[in-house]
C-alpha cells in the first residue's frame, strides 16, 4: 500500500473499500441572499493532534475554537495519542468554545506598507495542564496563544435576607472617627456638603442598618486566550508558512524568500536556516511557496517553490541550508510547455504523511504523491479539475490560476482530499490500485454528491488554447455537465488526524463531513 498503515480496511478483492461520505454539520452557514462580509471568510484551518479541538481563522484577524462534544461517549475520554488502531468515525460534533481577535491591521511607516490581519496559517503545539497553545499569523507577525479555562466570578447574593433587612435610611457621615451615639444625639453629622443646607439624617426605628455586601461566587468556567509571546520584524517578505517541530521546542516560519528556525521561549531572535534571495533580484527565477518539518526527525524539513519542485533538507548540515539534501520534481513531456506551463507548476501546499515517509504535494491541477526514498518522481498523481485546462486563459485573465489551494492527508495515509472551485473539494484514494476519486460540495445542500471517475485520469498535458481571449467568463461546465464558479473557491480544509472526517471552509462558512 503506498502511504497506508497495516489493518488497514481492505475488501476481498484486494483494493481499499471507498468511502461512504455524510454530511456531519455547518457553522456560520448565511441565510438566502445574505451578504457575506470580507472579514468572516475563513483563511485557514487546523485540528490538534488529538482531533478534539478545531481553530480556524478569518480575515479579519480572529481565531475561532471548537471542541468536540461527542469525545466522551465515542473515546471515554481517552487521551492515549500513541494508539495506532484508526477508528472508523461515528457522527462527530463540535461545539463553539470561544474566540479570540489575534491580529489587528498595521502599517509599517519605513516601508509605507500596509499590513493586513488576515490569518495566514495556525498551527497548534503541544498542550500542558489543561491549557491549550496554538501559534498564529498574518503577514509579518507571529503570536503565540494560551488558551485556559478560567472561572467566572459573578455576584449570585448579599450577606443579609433583603425582606428581613431595616430599611437604609439616607444617613451621611463622612467622619469614621465620630462615635454613632454622638452621631445620633446631635441628630447627624454636622459637616454639611457644600451647596447643601440640610441633610436628612433620620434613623430607624431599630437602629443602623445592617451593612449588605454582596456575595461573589465561581460556578462556571469560561475559555480565556492570552497572548504569550509575539515574534516579529523576521520576515521581510509575506509568512506563507509555519510549523511545529516534532521536539516541541521550535518552529519555522517561511516566507518568499526565506525560512526562519525559532525558539518557542524567544521572542526576539531567530535563525536563518534558507536563504534563496540572489544577490540581485533580477536573478531571482523561484520562490519558496510552503514549508514543513518532518513529523518525527527534527533535523529534517520540505519546502516548496514556485517552479514546482519539493526540496529536502537536513539542518545537521550546516547552520545556513543553501543546498538540499533531495530534490523531488516531475521531468517536464517534451513538447508540452505553454504559456501556462511555469504557473500551473507552482506548489502552492505541502504536507507530510502521519510516518514521514510520504509527502503530499498540491499544485494548480493536481495532487502528487511522493515518496521521499524516490526522488525520480511522483509515485501517483490525482488529476483534480482536468475539465479546467481548456480555460486556463479565462482562469489567467481573471486571477484564478494564482489561487492557492491547500491539500491534506488522512491520519492513516489512504485517503488525500484538496479543494476546487464551485466550493467543491475531492477526496482521493491513495493506497495502491485504489480508483477512488469522489467529489463533494460544501453547500446549503449537504446531500449532493457525486462520486466518478472510475479510473486515474492520465497525466498529460492536453491540449491548450492557441488563442488568448480576453475578458474573464466566471462560469462554466466540468466533465458532468455541471456548472462551476470560479468565485466560490474551496481553498482551506483540514482532515481529522485519527478519523475519516474532514473540515473545510466555504467562504464564512465552516462545513464538516464524516465518512
Amino acid at each position: 500500500m503506498i502511504g497506508g498503515d497495516e489493518g488497514a480496511p481492505v475488501t476481498s478483492a484486494g483494493a481499499p473499500q471507498a468511502l461512504e461520505w455524510n454530511f456531519s454539520q455547518v457553522f456560520g452557514e448565511r441565510a438566502a441572499g445574505e451578504d457575506v462580509q470580507e472579514v468572516d471568510i475563513i483563511s485557514a484551518i487546523e485540528f490538534d493532534r488529538t482531533g478534539d479541538h478545531l481553530a480556524t481563522g478569518d480575515r479579519g484577524g480572529r481565531v475561532v475554537l471548537f471542541e468536540r462534544n461527542d469525545t466522551k461517549d465515542h473515546y471515554g475520554h481517552r487521551r492515549d495519542l500513541e494508539r495506532t488502531d484508526y477508528l472508523i468515525s461515528r457522527h462527530p460534533e463540535f461545539r463553539y468554545r470561544t474566540e479570540f481577535q489575534s491580529h489587528e491591521p498595521e502599517f509599517d511607516y519605513l516601508k509605507s506598507l500596509e499590513i493586513e490581519e488576515k490569518i495566514n496559517k495556525i498551527r497548534w503545539c503541544h498542550t500542558a495542564n489543561g491549557a491549550l497553545f496554538l501559534l498564529s499569523t498574518n503577514d509579518k507577525t507571529i503570536k503565540f496563544w494560551k488558551v485556559q479555562e478560567k472561572k467566572v466570578k459573578k455576584v449570585c447574593d448579599f450577606n443579609v435576607d433583603l425582606s428581613r433587612a431595616m430599611g437604609n435610611g439616607p444617613v451621611v457621615c463622612s467622619r469614621i472617627s465620630a462615635s454613632s451615639k454622638q452621631c445620633m444625639e446631635n441628630g447627624g453629622c454636622n459637616e454639611r456638603p457644600f451647596g447643601y443646607s440640610s441633610i436628612d439624617a433620620s434613623l430607624p426605628s431599630g437602629g443602623v442598618a445592617p451593612l449588605r455586601l454582596p456575595v461573589v461566587t465561581s460556578h462556571e468556567t469560561s475559555p480565556v486566550a492570552k497572548c504569550r509571546r509575539i515574534y516579529a520584524h523576521a520576515h521581510d517578505y509575506h509568512i506563507n508558512s509555519i510549523s511545529n517541530n516534532s521536539d516541541g521546542e521550535t518552529f519555522i516560519s517561511a516566507d518568499d524568500l526565506r525560512i526562519n528556525l525559532w525558539n518557542l521561549e524567544i521572542s526576539n531572535q531567530s535563525f536563518n536556516i534558507v536563504d534563496v534571495k540572489p544577490a540581485n533580484m533580477e536573478d531571482l527565477t523561484e520562490v519558496i511557496t510552503s514549508a514543513e518539518f518532518h513529523p518525527t526527525h527534527c533535523n529534517t524539513i520540505a519546502y516548496s517553490s514556485s517552479r514546482g519542485s519539493i526540496r529536502l533538507i537536513d539542518m545537521r548540515q550546516s547552520a545556513l541550508c543553501d543546498t538540499h539534501s533531495k530534490l523531488f520534481e516531475e521531468q517536464e513531456v517534451p513538447g508540452s510547455r505553454s504559456f501556462f506551463t511555469e504557473i500551473i507548476a507552482s506548489i502552492s501546499d505541502i504536507k507530510f504523511a502521519k510516518g514521514g515517509r510520504y509527502i503530499l504535494s498540491r499544485d494548480y491541477m493536481t495532487l502528487k504523491l511522493w515518496d521521499i526514498n524516490m526522488d525520480r518522481g511522483p509515485v501517483a498523481t490525482y488529476q483534480v479539475h482536468e475539465y479546467l485546462r481548456p480555460k486556463l486563459c479565462d482562469l489567467y485573465e481573471n486571477d484564478s490560476i494564482f489561487d492557492k489551494f491547500e491539500c491534506c492527508l488522512s491520519g492513516d495515509g489512504l485517503h488525500a482530499a484538496t479543494g476546487s472551485y464551485s466550493n467543491q473539494f475531492r477526496v482521493f484514494g491513495c493506497s495502491e490500485g485504489s480508483t477512488e476519486a469522489t467529489t463533494l460540495e460544501a453547500s446549503k445542500n449537504p446531500t449532493r454528491r457525486q462520486v466518478q471517475t472510475p479510473t486515474r485520469p492520465s497525466r498529460t498535458q492536453g491540449t491548450l488554447p492557441r488563442v488568448l481571449r480576453r475578458g474573464a467568463d466566471t462560469s462554466g461546465a466540468d466533465a458532468n455537465g455541471s456548472s462551476f464558479d470560479f468565485a466560490a473557491k474551496l481553498l482551506h480544509l483540514a482532515w481529522h488526524p485519527t478519523e475519516n472526517s474532514v473540515a473545510c471552509a466555504a467562504s464564512n462558512s465552516l462545513y464538516m463531513y464524516y465518512a
